[in-house]
């Protein structure tokens, strides 16, 4: 592994940024992480506990004159994505991170870096061990699995912790404050197939939904990007007015979290049919093509001859209750935040469907910042479900972190950003999930600010970490703890 340069500033941080980065913490791999910050904890005489999820608590007391500051809680994930290059060898289990500067950032050869959040671990780590920093009693939390569900947090017992204020150090973007962020769910509705077994002669299509450009259900959902799963709806409603088909199968998107792309439908048809289908399908090319010009301009509806005989097919009953549940399952943009000016407040996203044997799939990833709206989504597709006579459940809930106007720990980092840099701090919020929500769940009347320095391409192996920006964040976050008397 390569070491970082001893001139980089603050010493300590990148100290413990890099030996952070020799001890391999993958997302459901934390267990030597986690007993690294223990035994940290221990070497420096700090109070710690380590829970049976791998969270470690550490406490240190105010510093002179601090004593009796109201405590502070600083936060972070120990857990990290783990991506490579097709051609680096790398053994995420084992090897240690092959850490590069260039210019002003700082990188991993061939690997993801887990800046995110490895520099909240390195910050907490140097609070820690630090004598020559005024600041109020702390208490450093730092949780796993945040990348794969949160269970960290989720399971993180809050009763250990005595701070009102909470600092959390999981954002990308220096002088960009995160204020809220929004709570989900993944929401699957399972309709039980009925087939119908029979040779039956006519014409066996494939439609094809391609070349939508998708996105990440969260941040791209405002950008009215077609869902192919809910244009596949439209396409077999219309085509169930005019003419008679057998629904054989259907199948669209990959994950829940990610607007789907592509979607296909398998039917068939009687030969009297054919022509009608083919141009009722160019209809729809064109119908769509329209609507989604702007969003989606590469969007294309095709139709591809499979065979000319079948021996299974879903019943009537069970396409119509298909065609229902594509067609009036809630998608897309469901609220604006009156609070933040152009941030989605609640929004869902069908992003899976899929034909089993036994059942036809349907699973939606649904967000809002506020709870009632998510449960009041929660509630339509129940309500759907019920209609339709499938089962539902929920899975993965997380909360959200709703927008406080007041917020006093907010309003210091404004103030003090704004003095140390001379620049106007930005106020905003995530329509995503964070670990915030779960603390301010779980913490009655908790301040949370969430922020952190400048990153790039995180997940990914091109991940790379501004040092100014980081050196800047330190700063900022000093200055805002030598305040809290």
């Amino acid at each position: 592994m390569a070491r970082l340069p001893d001139y980089l500033e603050p010493q300590n941080v990148w100290n413990y940024f890099e030996i952070i980065s020799q001890i391999p913490r993958g997302s459901g791999n934390e267990k030597e992480i986690s007993n690294y910050l223990v035994n940290f904890a221990h070497e420096h005489n700090l109070e710690v506990i380590q829970d049976e999820a791998l969270n470690v608590i550490i406490k240190k007391k105010g510093s002179p004159g601090y004593e009796n500051a109201p405590v502070v809680i600083l936060q972070g994930h120990m857990d990290m994505v783990c991506e490579k290059n097709k051609d680096t060898v790398h053994d995420f289990l084992k090897d240690p991170l092959d850490l590069q500067v260039e210019g002003d950032y700082i990188y991993a050869r061939g690997t993801s870096l887990g800046a995110d959040n490895g520099i909240a671990v390195a910050y907490g780590l140097a609070l820690l061990t630090a004598d020559d920093i005024a600041h109020p009693p702390l208490e450093v939390v730092f949780t796993t699995n945040e990348e794969t569900g949160m269970d960290g947090a989720a399971n993180l017992d809050t009763s250990n912790l005595k701070g009102k204020i909470l600092i959390n150090l999981d954002s990308e973007e220096e002088g960009t404050f995160l204020s809220s962020c929004a709570g989900g769910a993944k929401a699957h509705l399972n309709l039980k197939a009925q087939w119908i077994k029979e040779e039956k002669q006519g014409l066996v299509y494939s439609i094809q939904i391609r070349k939508l450009k998708g996105g990440h259900s969260g941040q791209e959902i405002d950008k009215e990007r077609a869902n192919a799963n809910k244009l596949m709806g439209r396409i077999l409603f219309a085509l169930s007015e005019e003419i008679n088909f057998d629904l054989i199968s259907i199948n669209g998107g990959a994950k829940d979290n990610a607007i789907p792309r592509e979607a296909d439908a398998v039917i068939q048809i009687e030969l009297a049919d054919k022509d009608t289908l083919i141009k009722k399908v160019e209809e729809w090319n064109d119908i769509l093509k329209n609507e989604f010009k702007k969003s989606d301009p590469e969007l294309e509806v095709r139709m591809e001859l499979i065979r000319e005989e079948n021996s299974e097919y879903l019943s009537e009953d069970t396409k119509k209750k298909i065609i229902s549940i594509l067609m009036l399952m809630p998608n897309g943009v469901q609220t604006m935040s009156m609070d933040i000016k152009g941030l989605v407040e609640s929004s869902t996203n069908l992003g899976i469907v899929i034909t089993d044997k036994d059942e036809i799939r349907f699973i939606s990833a649904l967000r809002s910042s506020v709870a009632s709206r998510k449960n009041d989504i929660i509630n339509k597709m129940k309500a759907l479900s019920r209609a339709v006579g499938a089962s539902f459940y929920i899975k993965g809930d997380y909360p959200a972190w709703q927008y406080v106007e007041d917020s006093k720990i907010r309003s210091l980092f404004v103030k003090k950003y704004e003095k140390l840099y001379g620049k106007k701090a930005k106020i905003t919020a995530i329509h995503a999930g964070l670990e915030c929500g779960f603390f301010a769940e779980k913490i009655k009347g908790v301040d949370i600010i969430s922020l952190g320095p400048d990153m790039e391409d995180i997940h990914t192996p091109n991940e790379k970490l501004s040092i100014s920006s980081s050196q800047n964040t330190w700063k900022l976050l000093l200055s805002v703890l030598e305040e809290i008397k």
